[in-house]
């Protein structure tokens, strides 16, 4: 399965698109900073990243099947 890097991240307050980010590849991205409304966007309880609560891909670690912490 080929890996995917990039997202598009939709902000939960201000439902703004924001296509195209490039996701760490080796940890989970807990905290972003929406550029749009400033505020700072955590995951969803039981997801280990914004990537996997609020993206169109699920974050590299998840994908490639390690757990991330």
């Amino acid at each position: 399965m080929e890996m995917i890097f990039k997202s598009t991240l939709t902000c939960p307050e201000c439902e703004t698109i924001h296509p195209d980010l490039l996701m760490p590849t080796d940890a989970c991205q807990y905290f972003w900073d929406c550029p749009s409304c400033k505020m700072v966007i955590k995951p969803l309880a039981g997801d280990c990243c914004v990537f996997c609560s609020y993206g169109s891909v699920d974050c590299p670690p998840i994908q490639s099947g390690t757990c991330c912490e």
